[in-house]
């Protein structure tokens, strides 16, 4: 058994009626990865560019380790994915890049929140952000982090209407986002 899988306790299974959450498994990366282009050629369709990369087979965040060390959580529906994010416990080199050098310990960062076009329209993205806040709890964590692209209404309206804070704009555009976790009861 790998010894670096994120360590996590799921306190809520269910994110929507019939929508439970899973840490995902090497058996689900096709499933994961297939979901990511589908969102990524929406986001196309929609006029973004946002994830293109993964549309030419290349993943920049490299999605497959993150199952592996146990990062990735799906939602699923009678054995369809209708979503998935990743939560990591360690800042990556990215995220460095974003919010600098210090206060990294207590957060986890939130990546690539992506819904099943199947189960879109359905406010899924919303009840996932509720289940990183209230569903999931990491050892010696506290706080969630985020960052989007500023220049996308939509997401900052995402993440602010979820209650995230917004802390601000890198000089390279993007905003950042942070939400502190109650307390578990």
């Amino acid at each position: 058994m790998n010894m670096n899988i994120t360590k996590c306790t799921i306190t809520k299974e269910e994110v929507q009626p019939g929508i439970r959450a899973y840490q995902a498994e090497p058996a689900d990366k096709e499933a994961v990865s297939a979901l990511m282009v589908q969102a990524a050629a929406w986001l196309q369709s929609k006029g973004s560019k946002q994830w293109h990369e993964l549309l030419a087979g290349e993943d920049r965040h490299g999605v497959s380790a993150a199952v592996d060390r146990g990062d990735v959580f799906i939602f699923k529906q009678e054995g369809a994915i209708a979503g998935m994010v990743i939560l990591q416990q360690h800042a990556s080199a990215w995220d460095y890049s974003l919010w600098g050098e210090k206060g990294h310990d207590p957060a986890v960062y939130l990546h690539r929140l992506a819904i099943n076009r199947e189960f879109g329209g359905r406010q899924l993205g919303n009840a996932i952000l509720r289940w990183a806040e209230n569903g999931i709890r990491f050892p010696g964590k506290d706080r969630i982090r985020l960052d989007c692209i500023a220049s996308v209404p939509a997401l900052n309206r995402l993440y602010s209407g979820a209650g995230f804070d917004y802390i601000g704009q890198t000089e390279t555009g993007y905003n950042l986002y942070e939400k502190m976790q109650p307390p578990m009861q």
